[in-house]
């Protein structure tokens, strides 16, 4: 009897149910990415239909061909209004969050403290930016660091209340872990109370990514000669429409592209969650 040689172990075919999760997968991706830009692409498309068919005033509405060429036109009067805007907002996204981080860890480790100053800062985040604005310019004078303390205000309350929820969040098991294994306060806050804050606090930088570039064009509104925001105070005295639109979607990509580079950098931090 003759035997034939074994060529080695075949790899096992892949389960089709794992296949099946995976282009299941890939579709909702592509489904996640197409819904939003059609939805974006449709919404032009009436915008545009809207105002020829309607014969709407220019001044009042332009289409969007105008604004497209509005952007083209003027776009070195556009970008370089952009530039302050831009300082303005990352300073103030930077030192609000800073400040609410270092805040919401003196809450969590002194109750004294979050008893004192916690009550001031809800009051604070009462009182409507638009009022509080004029004073902070004042204080601080027509430049930009007025905008930047502005920017830093609107984005410094979430991030305070999520931060020390995030910090408490601690399960009493994980501190009895680190009792036991005679964990020093800072080991506990490094690795055990930070890592259990973070998603809590990714959740309140991507709010504070758009608002403070809402912070900076209040600021720009009330006293500024430069940025978006005094952009779009000109234009509309101006009764330049086209400008007008093009300055708030260019702030609105702003207030986009800040939003997607915290959600980055979420994705990179914290890779362990699902």
């Amino acid at each position: 009897m003759t035997m034939t040689a074994s060529s080695g172990p075949t790899p096992a075919p892949i389960d089709a149910d794992i296949r099946a999760e995976m282009q299941a997968e890939r579709r909702a991706r592509m489904r996640a990415t197409l819904v939003p830009v059609i939805t974006v692409i449709g919404l032009i498309l009436l915008w545009q239909a809207v105002v020829v068919l309607l014969h709407v005033p220019a001044y009042i509405a332009p289409a969007p061909t105008q604004v497209m060429a509005t952007m083209v036109s003027d776009w070195a009067n556009l970008a370089a209004n952009l530039w302050p805007t831009l300082i303005e907002s990352v300073a103030g996204f930077v030192l609000g969050n800073l400040i609410a981080v270092l805040l919401a860890t003196a809450f969590v480790y002194s109750r004294s403290v979050e008893q004192a100053f916690y009550p001031i800062a809800v009051f604070i985040n009462t009182i409507p930016i638009l009022a509080i604005a004029p004073i902070l310019v004042l204080l601080f004078g027509p430049g930009m660091s007025g905008k930047v303390v502005i920017a830093a205000l609107i984005s410094f309350f979430p991030t305070l209340v999520n931060m020390v929820r995030g910090l408490k969040s601690l399960s009493p098991q994980m501190l009895e872990l680190a009792r036991i294994c005679s964990a020093s306060p800072a080991e506990v806050f490094w690795k055990f109370r930070l890592p259990a804050s973070m998603p809590y606090l990714f959740s309140a930088l991507r709010i504070a990514a758009t608002t403070s570039v809402i912070g900076a064009l209040v600021g720009e509104w009330v006293g500024s000669d430069q940025g978006l925001g005094a952009l779009i105070i000109e234009a509309t005295f101006n009764y330049r429409s086209g400008l007008l639109y093009a300055t708030v979607i260019l702030s609105s990509g702003l207030s986009v592209a800040m939003f997607a580079m915290v959600a980055l950098a979420e994705k990179l931090f914290l890779r362990w969650r699902p």
